[in-house]
């Protein structure tokens, strides 16, 4: 399957989002041609503090330039967050910018207002205080999804990073982006970097929670998330037979096929359209 087209739509349906260190910006045309919906420049985690003013002078030339993507900016309780969205602000190729530590909506507003209405606003939630506001969050000006930060989250709440200890929070935020009439949300990162088969585990549990797209920290990492976060053949195929059986409650390969059924048939072939 082929890469989506970065634009400012593409963030409510990119699969996969793919980091790359801001300090790093020979790595920049690797990452727009590894696949990945979406590229991700980063000016937090990745980029020691000290580095933080040449990084986002990288980040920026390359979206003054031919680059286009995200960058996720400092939190906005960090002295570096100002100069990240004023050194930003205007240029072509920015389509999205991730918020990490997101729990203010004001806050929020006011990137969106200060970027305007063609950069979409990504919510991070890494934080309790962030997972109990998560639908205002994702009902705030410009937010067009929430992604998780498990790592951070774990230890926000004292918890172990394990899949059956985030469930609650995961599955919080699909409700919540759900109820604020958003995308589904993008979760958090595999760190198993030589595992292509861990990649894919948790992408396809993430899939069947109602993410619809997850955070990537390796270009081999891509392949597989576009994979889960994609209807398969054989679901495509289903939602076929589903549509073409006629109205009513009636029964496609022995299974009894409803208005709700149908429905979810629609939506995979919806997806499977906006992804091939």
């Amino acid at each position: 399957m082929a890469p989506l087209i970065a634009t400012t739509a593409t963030a409510a349906i990119a699969r996969s989002w793919l980091f790359v260190p801001a300090t790093r910006p020979e790595r920049f045309a690797k990452a727009a041609a590894s696949g990945a919906d979406m590229v991700v420049v980063d000016l937090e985690d990745a980029v020691p503090a000290g580095e933080k003013g040449a990084a986002r002078a990288e980040a920026a030339a390359w979206l003054a330039g031919d680059g286009a993507g995200a960058v996720r900016v400092n939190p906005v309780d960090s002295p570096h967050h100002a100069d990240d969205v004023a050194a930003l602000t205007g240029l072509p190729g920015l389509r999205a910018l991730l918020v990490p530590m997101a729990d203010s909506v004001d806050a929020l507003a006011l990137v969106h207002d200060q970027l305007g209405p063609a950069v979409a606003v990504v919510a991070q939630v890494e934080t309790a205080c962030g997972l109990l506001r998560a639908v205002d969050l994702a009902s705030a000006p410009g937010v067009v999804r929430l992604a998780f930060g498990h790592l951070d989250f774990a230890f926000d709440v004292d918890a172990a990073p394990e899949p059956e200890a985030m469930a609650y929070a995961r599955s919080s935020l699909v409700v919540a982006c759900r109820a604020a009439g958003t995308a589904g949300p993008i979760d958090s990162v595999t760190t198993d970097l030589d595992d292509d088969q861990t990649t894919l585990r948790d992408a396809a549990r993430a899939r069947a929670l109602g993410f619809t797209g997850k955070l990537c920290i390796h270009p081999r990492q891509v392949a597989a998330v576009n994979e889960a976060m994609s209807p398969t053949d054989a679901q495509v195929a289903w939602a076929g037979r589903v549509l073409a059986a006629g109205p009513g409650a009636v029964r496609v390969d022995g299974q009894m096929v409803d208005p709700p059924v149908k429905a979810r048939a629609e939506r995979i072939l919806e997806r499977s359209r906006s992804t091939r």
